[in-house]
């Protein structure tokens, strides 16, 4: 099916990969733009509603054929549901009222870092001293970016609201990634679509008492054109086109590719919303795209990774936003 919709790029992995980071590094970069009219939650809800419209269709003749294994594991889907839909993108929007899309996508970079030092912490995964001293550089041009350059702002406590928020939100990824080797064995479309359900019923409590308190989505063409982005682009097709990609070169790979997605970040922030490329972003990034490359090398694939044919059927995003 989805060879007929996309043509000839479904088989180019990174083309399609490429792509998912545009549209990925966008997320960040609209909710940024549209900060004065869409509230935060409000984006967040509208954009997880939408894709659950559109994803429901498709992801139908799955959810009913594997309702019984969803039913049987409804607790580790609230996890990963809160978590991963729920609160990562609600809080990376709250965060950007505050801060820069591009400190938002710089920050989001030490993601692997983070997945890396949890598997190890939680899941009792076998690390090397390259694995822990990358994830270490990695997080330390994390800090750089919250810090500005200062180092010696974290003795002081002064960080920026939004960066502390978004820094929070990558936390949350980094265990919901994690969490993600629990997940039932199910369609990725089930998987999907029931996440998208559990975070918008976990949000909607919070959507209530933005529009309780009169912070209220402002009825103008540009506040529909960026609900409509944010659901289509990052939400749904960056998630087909990142699982394509895994099952196309393999996660390792993948996810090292990956790591342009704050390079177009950068760039769409400078280019559309004007902001400034510092000293500190560009040391910030050199410290963690290098940790990362170099925690990668000579990497070996875990034990039990899937085949490329269970890959098709099971992977799921654990990267991006």
């Amino acid at each position: 099916m989805f060879e007929r919709i996309f043509g000839g790029i479904w088989s180019r992995a990174y083309v399609l990969l490429t792509f998912t980071a545009l549209f990925w590094a966008g997320n960040a970069v609209v909710a940024r733009a549209v900060r004065d009219f869409v509230p935060p939650v409000a984006l967040a809800f509208w954009r997880w509603s939408l894709a659950l419209l559109i994803v429901l269709p498709f992801a139908w003749r799955h959810l009913k054929r594997d309702w019984p294994t969803i039913r049987a594991n409804w607790k580790i889907l609230l996890v990963l549901g809160c978590l991963g839909i729920g609160a990562f993108n609600t809080l990376l929007y709250i965060g950007l009222q505050k801060t820069t899309a591009l400190n938002a996508m710089l920050l989001q970079s030490g993601q692997p870092a983070l997945i890396l030092l949890l598997g190890s912490l939680a899941m009792g995964d076998t690390t090397t001293w390259r694995q822990i001293a990358g994830a270490i550089v990695a997080l330390l041009g994390v800090l750089t970016i919250i810090a500005r350059g200062n180092l010696s702002m974290l003795t002081n406590l002064h960080f920026n609201v939004g960066d502390l928020t978004i820094g929070f939100a990558v936390c949350l990824w980094a265990i919901y990634a994690v969490s993600l080797r629990q997940r039932p064995l199910v369609h990725p479309l089930s998987l999907f679509a029931v996440t998208l359900l559990v975070g918008i019923v976990s949000i909607a409590p919070f959507y209530g008492w933005e529009v309780l308190s009169g912070n209220l989505v402002s009825v103008r063409r540009d506040s529909f054109l960026a609900i409509v982005y944010v659901a289509v682009f990052p939400a749904v097709l960056a998630y087909l086109f990142f699982n394509r990609g895994v099952e196309l070169i393999g996660s390792a790979q993948t996810g090292l590719y990956m790591n342009i997605l704050p390079v177009l970040g950068a760039g769409l922030a400078i280019i559309f919303l004007g902001e400034r490329l510092e000293v500190f972003h560009a040391t910030g990034l050199l410290l963690i795209v290098g940790g990362i490359l170099f925690a990668g090398r000579g990497q070996e694939p875990p034990a039990g990774t899937p085949s490329r044919g269970e890959r098709s059927r099971l992977c799921h995003d654990e990267i991006g936003p």
